[in-house]
């Protein structure tokens, strides 16, 4: 990779700072630990960017990146701290900041209740925007997969009476 090649990623890892921080943080529901997961996956990327793919590929290469460094941190912090709430995102902003705190909060839970392999791409697919097909290769697993991954993450949302209770 040559230096304009490097100018390039670092304005990509900067641009793309806040979206992997939330997905650490749905991941780990830890402010602390998202913050070291996003720093530990920025380094791995810029110390493997020699290897780094091509053109929209980038992407997707990052969040599984992401991804990765947070189920690593999540599984080396067993037994997990005591969750954080949703006000600990800085990323909630609408009209009514008491009322969107409070929908992030539930929302959180109703994620942070869901199997890791479920919860994975909902965060990646509705916080960070992946497409179906960047999250198969974020995750290294196939479209169908994450399809189905998705459907039954959706599903249980639908079926969770706090999220149910909101939307009355």
């Amino acid at each position: 990779m040559v230096v304009g090649a490097d100018d390039e990623l670092v304005a990509r890892l900067v641009s793309e700072h806040d979206r992997a921080y939330r997905a650490a943080w749905l991941v780990l529901r830890d402010k602390h630990l998202a913050e070291e997961a996003v720093q530990e996956a920025f380094l791995r990327v810029w110390r493997f960017r020699g290897s780094l793919p091509d053109g929209d590929a980038i992407r997707p290469w990052l969040y599984r990146v992401v991804v990765n460094t947070s189920i690593s941190s999540l599984r080396h912090e067993r037994p997990r701290r005591e969750h954080e709430t949703a006000a600990d995102v800085d990323a909630i902003r609408v009209d009514d900041p008491l009322d969107a705190l409070e929908q992030a909060s539930i929302v959180a839970d109703a994620l942070a209740d869901l199997p890791e392999h479920l919860r994975i791409p909902i965060v990646l697919r509705y916080w960070v925007g992946l497409s179906e097909k960047e999250i198969a290769t974020a995750i290294a697993r196939r479209p169908g997969t994450v399809k189905s991954r998705l459907h039954e993450a959706r599903t249980r949302l639908s079926n969770d009476l706090r999220l149910a209770r909101e939307e009355a």
